[in-house]
């Protein structure tokens, strides 16, 4: 665990001495939190639109900001210049556990999602936006998202060890936008049709985003867990994967 904490806090002062690589990471999934409020807002009213249960429109489209905003991934692009500049094989040669490597810079991102993940939310509130689930509520918010942040970069260490290159590990990133439309992002997932209701509940990132959107507009503990239950299976698998490319690394 100390090895651990050691790489992590390595991996955090990589992201201080680089501040400008957050910038995307605020403004894009505030953009897009922006457009799709400006564009749909008035198409579902705070008054007379059951799902928003009193709130904005802003309030539902949230989480899709906060999961954008969480699968950045930056921490596999240092691990690839680790690569690229031979420092990743020093810490191989080194008396340092394999699984420690892996959740060093899995802890890093996850400090860095918290933080994103809280100033986002404080940004959002002008919108109209209030956690209904108060304080407690709020902290849960904050671990599911750094929750995801954390699997996703696990993916894209993934793609890091197997590939070494940073092309690839960058377009990685890419891949979830996919994932994310095929989620109900706009409108419940009852009123999707038919296909898109399918496609969606084979998504796992569906339970994420319901898991969010039910701490933002009224927790249901059902919901709720079910997220916290898909998230944390997938990390477990990620961190599993990820030291065993680690300790098949050549």
């Amino acid at each position: 665990m100390n090895q651990a904490l050691l790489l992590g806090r390595r991996a955090l002062r990589e992201t201080l001495r680089t501040p400008e690589s957050l910038a995307p990471t605020l403004l894009i999934p505030l953009f897009f939190l922006i457009v799709n409020v400006g564009q749909a807002g008035k198409i579902f009213p705070a008054s007379s639109t059951g799902f928003l249960k009193g709130q904005s429109y802003a309030a539902f489209q949230l989480p899709s900001s906060l999961l954008l905003a969480a699968s950045f991934g930056t921490a596999a692009l240092y691990l690839v210049e680790d690569i690229e500049g031979g420092y990743f094989d020093k810490l191989r040669a080194a008396p340092i556990g394999r699984t420690a490597l892996v959740v060093g810079r899995l802890f890093a991102e996850a400090v860095k999602s918290v933080i994103l993940t809280a100033v986002l939310i404080l940004i959002s509130l002008p919108f109209g936006i209030r956690v209904a689930s108060g304080i407690f509520g709020f902290l849960l918010l904050l671990v599911l998202a750094s929750a995801w942040a954390v699997t996703y970069a696990g993916f894209m260490q993934l793609i890091a060890l197997k590939t070494r290159s940073a092309a690839a590990t960058n377009s990685g990133s890419l891949l979830f936008f996919p994932l994310l439309f095929l989620t109900p992002n706009f409108v419940p997932r009852s009123l999707l049709t038919r296909p898109m209701e399918i496609a969606a509940t084979f998504n796992p990132v569906t339970y994420i985003m319901e898991g969010l959107r039910s701490l933002i507009l009224g927790a249901d503990a059902t919901v709720v867990a079910r997220g916290f239950a898909v998230v944390l299976g997938l990390g477990a698998v990620m961190v599993i994967l990820n030291v065993r490319a680690v300790r098949s690394y050549d």
